[in-house]
């Protein structure tokens, strides 16, 4: 049986949405605040505290989860916070924004110099595994933080402690190298297929449970074909993530140099072909038009 936390959510966008409810569903107590507050009213019917500033919304928090855009996104939190003096004795910080590394552990050093918590612990999944608490959820950190804040974890997905703090967020540039680099293969791919005249539908079938089968070839397989660029995940994101990886090689004197085209593709589709706000499959539409085929 699970036992009841107090957690506040900040950030509900296209992830901390499901995220909330996964939290709610667990039987967990949650308030959530969005800078938008509109995004975050629908919530209250699902049985969360819908705070009307953040201040308001981390006041006595077991655990504060931040969902947003980036690492000086949380980090301006963070300051926000303990300006204010907002956060309960003991308070647990998750980070499950996408950032760098040197973010998460300056944000760690920060806190924990004060008596609080701190886990960077962003995620892979999507929108998909956010809506089925499937999320793959890569914790840096103190081990003993990490155990004390399981529970919040495994409302949400499937959790691993990967290493201190910076950890979590090093796993994920290095998943968002695997998703970019296999996105461009499987939009190549399908874009062969489909030229060549083969169903694409059946490809990805009869590729299925071979050593090509993956999540990205099923699912944005699909998206490509269909032609559905809604949203999951985006490709600014995308090219956020990709950058930090790039600065974080940089910064070990490492070259990347599937990664570094691959962003460079994703930043033409978002400058030349208005790709920002369409999921990151989107790159098949950034490969067509390199091929003068219609969009």
């Amino acid at each position: 049986m699970t036992t009841s936390r107090k957690i506040t959510l900040i950030g509900t966008g296209l992830m901390g949405v499901p995220m909330s409810r996964n939290l709610l569903k667990a039987g967990h107590e949650l308030t959530v605040w969005n800078r938008t507050l509109a995004r975050a009213e629908p919530l209250a019917k699902d049985g969360a505290t819908v705070a009307p500033d953040a201040m308001t919304a981390i006041q006595g928090a077991e655990f504060v989860i931040t969902m947003l855009s980036d690492g000086f996104a949380s980090g301006a939190m963070i300051e926000e916070t303990l300006a204010a003096k907002a956060l309960a004795p003991g308070a647990i910080w998750i980070d499950m924004s996408s950032a760098k590394p040197e973010h998460a552990r300056a944000q760690a050093k920060l806190l924990e110099s004060l008596g609080f918590g701190h886990l960077d612990a962003p995620v892979s999944g999507g929108t998909k595994g956010a809506e089925s608490a499937s999320l793959a959820i890569m914790v840096g950190g103190k081990p003993e933080t990490f155990e004390a804040a399981r529970m919040v974890f495994e409302a949400m997905g499937r959790p691993v402690h990967v290493g201190p703090s910076g950890a979590g967020q090093l796993s994920k540039l290095a998943n968002q190298t695997i998703v970019a680099v296999t996105i461009s293969a499987v939009a190549e791919a399908m874009l062969l297929a489909e030229q060549g005249g083969a169903d694409p539908a059946a490809v990805r079938a009869a590729l299925k449970g071979g050593f090509a089968d993956s999540i990205i070839l099923q699912q944005h397989g699909e998206r490509m074909t269909e032609g559905n660029f809604v949203p999951g995940g985006l490709t600014k994101f995308q090219v956020k993530d990709l950058n930090n990886t790039l600065d974080e090689a940089a910064s070990h004197g490492l070259t990347l140099p599937a990664t570094e085209s691959v962003r460079d593709r994703f930043q033409h589709f978002i400058d030349a072909m208005d790709g920002a706000e369409k999921d990151h499959s989107g790159l098949y539409l950034e490969l067509k038009a390199r091929n003068g085929l219609p969009t």
